[in-house]
């Protein structure tokens, strides 16, 4: 494990325990408030762990493992994201809490195997019509993506 990875790895178990926090403390009516998204806090946090998540953690493997993208657009990723939210709009907190738990360590524990190559390993992402690496598709997609979602909701919870 490269010290980069190690520290990505903190970084990421962090965030992932502040999720879970908010989500245990997270009263019933609160569950159901709307956040910016126009979806339930409940479903944004699932969101979280479900598509930002486990999608990191395959989309970063597809990267090290030299597997190109399938030709998405972001309309594309957003209308599978809208489908998502409607499919699981009565999600519960314990399944929320659980998908967390599992997705997070899951991630936690791929990006701690990685070594500084495979961090800086980049492949082309057609959504964003760009090369990215590892590092930044993790970055992207988990603290900065899903923390806005987070931000989102604990606003919604706190409005």
């Amino acid at each position: 494990m490269s010290q980069r990875a190690k520290d990505l790895a903190e970084r990421l178990g962090k965030f992932n325990e502040e999720v879970i926090a908010f989500v245990k403390k997270c009263k019933d009516e609160d569950w159901r408030k709307t956040s910016w998204e126009d979806w339930p806090v409940g479903v944004v946090a699932r969101h979280i762990g479900a598509n930002h998540i486990d999608g990191a953690a395959k989309m970063a493997g597809m990267i090290v493992e030299g597997v190109p993208f399938p030709e998405m657009t972001m309309e594309q990723i957003d209308n599978m994201a809208n489908e998502h939210a409607r499919k699981h709009a009565d999600c519960t907190k314990a399944e929320v809490l659980d998908i967390l738990q599992k997705t997070g360590d899951g991630l936690v524990q791929f990006v701690a195997s990685l070594d500084d190559a495979s961090l800086d390993r980049t492949s082309y992402l057609p959504a964003m019509g760009t090369e990215v690496s590892t590092l930044q598709l993790i970055e992207n997609v988990v603290l900065r993506s899903a923390g806005e979602h987070f931000a989102g909701i604990k606003k919604a919870v706190d409005a």
